[in-house]
């Protein structure tokens, strides 16, 4: 059941979204760090063998995420090609190619984000993305 958000909300929910993206883009994965509250949830599934994937707590957590995810993959392409927002949740979906450094295997897979913004700040972000691709890179099997 879907209910009416407040327009406010909605705009706050994407400012937070397109600032997280552009830092991305930029790649100043401290910016992008900080949008995250320091009791933030983030879930990102996938393989054990995957040393990125997991559940982490906090800026911390983020922060680890995206060091380990730099150092085991080269970023080749990162496409968003919608972002849906509904008062503090917000979904953004697209796809994205990166090269495995270990393996010098291909990854290429959709992905959705879906991240819950509170006064500003992002205090969960679930990642989806083809695990089993992610897991066969990752493995070079």
């Amino acid at each position: 059941m879907s209910t009416q958000s407040p327009a406010g909300s909605d705009r706050a929910t994407r400012e937070v979204i397109d600032t997280y993206l552009t830092r991305l883009a930029e790649r100043d994965l401290d910016g992008a760090v900080r949008l995250f509250a320091e009791s933030a949830e983030w879930v990102a599934p996938g393989s054990p063998d995957v040393p990125w994937s997991g559940n982490r707590t906090g800026r911390t957590g983020v922060s680890e995420f995206f060091t380990m995810l730099h150092e085991y993959l080269q970023p080749e392409e990162f496409t968003v090609t919608h972002i849906v927002v509904d008062g503090e949740q917000g979904v953004i979906l697209g796809h994205l190619r990166d090269t495995v450094k270990a393996t010098g295997a291909p990854l290429t897979t959709p992905f959705a984000a879906h991240l819950t913004v509170v006064d500003g700040q992002v205090t969960r972000y679930h990642l989806f993305e083809d695990t089993y691709a992610l897991h066969r890179a990752a493995t070079g099997g």
